[in-house]
C-alpha cells in the first residue's frame, strides 16, 4: 500500500486531497516537524531534503508535493488535464511550485514566526508584496474561468488550493477580498467531501502544538546556525 508521509501544513494537505479525490488506498505516516521527525535517518532516506510530504508507492519514492501530484495523476489518469493543454498545465503547476508556495511560506514566516526583537521590515514587506503579486496573477487568470486549466477540476486546482485556502493567515483577514476569483475556487474545492477528509486527516494523530524553543530549533535551523 502507498505510504503517505505528512503533517497538516499546506503542501501535504493538497496531496491528501488528491489521494481522497482519487480514492487511492494509502497508509498515512505522521511526520511531526516540530519534534524533528523529519530529520530521522529513516525519513531522510525517503526525502533527503527533510521536508513533507513524500510518498512510497511500493518502492517508488517521490517527494515534493507538486511532483507527487503529477506522478499520481499520470499513474492513475485521474484529474490530469487533456493532452492538448499539457504545456499550460505544467506552466501553472510550476508557477504554484516555484512561486506561490515559496513566497507564501516566507510571508507566513516573517509575519508570524520571525523573532520580534529584530527588524524584519524589509523582508516582511518583500514577501507580502510578492505573495500578493502572485495571487493577483492567479485572480486575473481565473476571471471568466471555473478552473485553472481546461474545463475540468485538476491537479493544478488542488496544488493552488493547498496554499490559497490559507490566504488570510498569510496576508491578513481581509485579503481574500482582493482575489474574488481565487476565493471562489477555494470555496468550491473546500466544499468537496474529499477536501473535508484531507483537512481532517491530521486530527487522527497527535502533533506537537506548541511553537516553543524545541519546535523553532527543528523548523527554523537558521536561527541557531549562522552561514553568512
Amino acid at each position: 500500500m502507498l505510504k503517505f508521509y505528512f503533517n497538516g501544513s499546506p503542501n501535504p494537505t493538497k496531496v491528501a486531497l488528491y489521494l481522497e479525490e482519487a480514492g487511492l488506498p494509502f497508509e498515512p505516516v505522521k511526520i511531526d516537524t516540530r519534534t524533528g521527525e523529519q530529520f530521522t535517518p529513516d525519513y531522510l532516506k525517503i526525502n533527503p531534503n527533510g521536508k513533507v510530504p513524500a510518498i512510497d508507492d511500493n518502492g517508488t519514492i517521490v517527494f515534493d508535493s507538486n511532483a507527487i501530484l503529477l506522478y499520481l495523476a499520470e499513474k492513475t489518469g485521474k484529474f490530469l488535464p487533456a493532452a492538448n493543454v499539457r504545456g499550460e498545465m505544467l506552466s501553472w503547476l510550476m508557477f504554484v511550485a516555484t512561486g506561490v508556495g515559496p513566497y507564501s511560506g516566507q510571508a507566513v514566516h516573517f509575519k508570524h514566526f520571525a523573532p520580534k526583537d529584530q527588524n524584519h521590515d524589509y523582508a516582511h514587506n518583500r514577501y507580502q508584496f510578492e505573495t500578493d503579486r502572485h495571487y493577483k496573477i492567479l485572480d486575473g487568470h481565473l476571471k471568466g474561468r471555473r478552473y485553472m486549466v481546461g474545463e475540468s477540476y485538476s491537479i493544478v486546482d488542488m496544488a493552488l488550493w493547498g496554499w490559497a485556502r490559507m490566504v488570510p493567515f498569510k496576508l491578513g483577514d481581509d485579503a481574500f477580498a482582493r482575489y474574488p476569483n481565487v476565493k471562489r475556487l477555494v470555496d468550491e474545492i473546500s466544499a468537496r467531501p474529499a477536501a473535508t477528509r484531507a483537512i481532517a486527516l491530521k486530527d487522527k494523530f497527535t502533533f506537537k502544538a506548541e511553537m516553543d524553543d524545541e519546535a523553532r530549533s527543528n523548523m527554523f535551523k537558521h536561527m541557531t546556525t549562522k552561514v553568512a
